[in-house]
């Protein structure tokens, strides 16, 4: 058989990908696994007391917005890293922006405060423990994400990796900000940005293993 008419038995039958099932996939997968960690905040460390009582609060909102961008922007690069061929697009600049917002706001506030203020600024009173518990939260939509990907065809395997685990610590993070008591840009800028680096570091490093095909 002839190159040509093996490509075209190969095609016969072939239909197109279903977007809109694909879409749906995603969505109720992350949804899913977003839904476990955010159980686990509530059983294991606690929605915070005094939640209700923060919605007033401007930091309050600049955090959630933050950890929420940094969720769309690591889903659309993860998407986008799922199908061979797709450029990244403007999804590494969406990462940026708000990681770049809370830096310039943390450093605006560190300069703003008292020499003495400033360290107390960048630990708050969870340091020790901020970015364990988002890494921990970030596990079962790891698992998710990487499934995914799995049934999708991404060929640059850690990128892929990298941007599963990014979106990842960026959902622990988000869901753990039910708890955190922290509103000091300082500290967000650098224990939450941490506790999304770790997880982006080890969907990189296995990335090549768990998604070869």
């Amino acid at each position: 058989m002839r190159t040509d008419d093996l490509i075209l038995a190969l095609a016969a039958g072939a239909e197109p990908v279903n977007v809109r099932a694909v879409r749906w996939r995603y969505l109720t997968g992350m949804g899913a696994a977003t839904s476990v960690a955010l159980l686990l905040v509530i059983y294991w460390m606690g929605v915070r007391p005094d939640f209700l009582d923060r919605l007033d609060l401007p930091m309050f909102w600049f955090k959630e917005l933050f950890c929420a961008a940094l969720v769309v922007a690591g889903l659309l690069a993860m998407v986008r890293l799922a199908r061979p061929g797709i450029r990244l697009a403007w999804a590494p600049a969406l990462i940026a922006a708000p990681l770049l917002a809370m830096w310039a706001a943390g450093i605006l506030e560190l300069l703003a405060a008292e020499p003495e203020a400033r360290l107390p600024l960048l630990l708050g009173v969870s340091w020790s423990e901020c970015t364990y518990n988002i890494v921990v939260l970030s596990l079962p939509v790891f698992v998710v994400a990487i499934g995914l990907l799995r049934r999708m065809a991404p060929t640059r395997l850690r990128l892929a990796g990298a941007a599963a685990g990014f979106v990842s610590g960026a959902v622990g993070a988000l869901v753990y900000s039910l708890h955190c008591p922290e509103l000091a840009a300082a500290f967000l800028g650098l224990w939450y940005a941490l506790g999304m680096l770790i997880p982006t570091v080890a969907g990189a490093l296995l990335g090549p293993r768990l998604l070869r095909w």
